[in-house]
């Protein structure tokens, strides 16, 4: 009797385990189906997209060779990381160092007949140079190569969308979506810092050096900026990107004063620093006039955070260590 409880037991525990693994191997083939839909959805292609202008652009399948004709488009396209797709940039990219081994298709005036001779699959074109070169981007049509109008993104909301754009287009949704998060966790890390700022300072931006000073008023990616790093643009009375007269940047005195040209004007700091008539303005007196790097702050693609960063720790050195 015991030794038939026994075989009994045994059996019993067999069979359980055979279930068991049953279900094991049919959990397993479950999450692999699931992964392979969620593949397979993610780089779904055709697909169909309005670009910045309305048009409808259909990319047939994944782009296996991209140009991109602007370089905050070439910062978001490697930060998706399509570095092998990438085979021609705008003379103008700089950023990452692997941009400098592509082709270079032009500037503001495009090479038409370089960007064929890629045989892209897919051109990132851009809202704010398609109307002067409308005709080179529809030659490029009529070779057959989508073309896709990108948004000037003014705002990082504009950004995000422009990533989100990108990755449809590229199939890389999932890497865009991560891009963004990674960016939206670190600025919100700068929007707490910035928060514990018991007194505001004045900033003033300086895009381009005297005689002919100009400044980024509201509505300008810089204005919200300053404002997300809990500072006062004092041109914020004024909208876009505008001309202002040195006696009016000597009356709204500004705590800092940040500079973009440094890339192409020496000493820039140094310069502002040896004005004359500017001796009572506060920056001037405590030395607080710095220069940052232009690229991080006009950007509108990835880097655009370590833009509000570089901003936060010129304005509040002492927060922002």
């Amino acid at each position: 009797m015991k030794k038939l409880s026994s075989l009994l037991l045994i059996l019993l525990l067999t069979i359980g385990a055979l279930a068991a693994c049953g279900e094991q191997k049919e959990t397993i083939k479950d999450e692999a189906n699931s992964s392979t839909e969620q593949k397979e959805e993610e780089t779904a292609f055709p697909v169909t997209i309005k670009d910045a202008l309305d048009n409808e652009v259909t990319i047939e399948a994944k782009p296996e060779k991209i140009v991109s004709v602007i370089p905050s488009n070439t910062e978001i396209a490697f930060s998706l990381g399509l570095n092998e797709e990438i085979v021609g940039v705008s003379n103008f990219d700089n950023y990452p160092d692997e941009a400098a081994s592509k082709e270079k298709i032009g500037d503001m005036e495009l090479n038409i007949e370089k960007i064929i001779s890629l045989q892209p699959n897919l051109v990132l074109a851009h809202e704010s140079t398609a109307d002067n070169g409308k005709e080179g981007l529809q030659q490029l049509r009529d070779a057959g190569i989508a073309v896709l109008i990108i948004n000037d993104a003014l705002n990082f909301e504009e950004v995000y969308d422009t990533i989100n754009v990108i990755g449809k287009a590229t199939g890389e949704t999932k890497a865009a979506e991560d891009l963004i998060k990674g960016m939206q966790d670190k600025l919100a890390e700068i929007k707490a810092k910035a928060g514990e700022i018991k007194e505001k300072k004045k900033v003033f931006v300086e895009v381009s050096p005297a005689p002919e000073v100009f400044t980024t008023g509201k509505n300008t990616f810089m204005d919200e900026m300053i404002s997300l790093i809990n500072a006062e643009n004092i041109a914020n009375d004024q909208e876009g990107w505008v001309k202002m007269d040195q006696e009016s940047i000597i009356d709204r005195n500004p705590d800092v004063i940040i500079t973009t040209y440094g890339f192409y004007t020496e000493n820039a700091t140094d310069l502002v620093l040896g004005r004359q008539g500017w001796e009572n303005v506060n920056a001037i007196k405590n030395k607080q006039v710095i220069d940052v790097d232009s690229d991080t702050v006009t950007r509108s693609g990835p880097r655009i955070v370590e833009g509000v960063e570089e901003l936060a720790k010129a304005v509040y050195p002492e927060v922002f260590k």
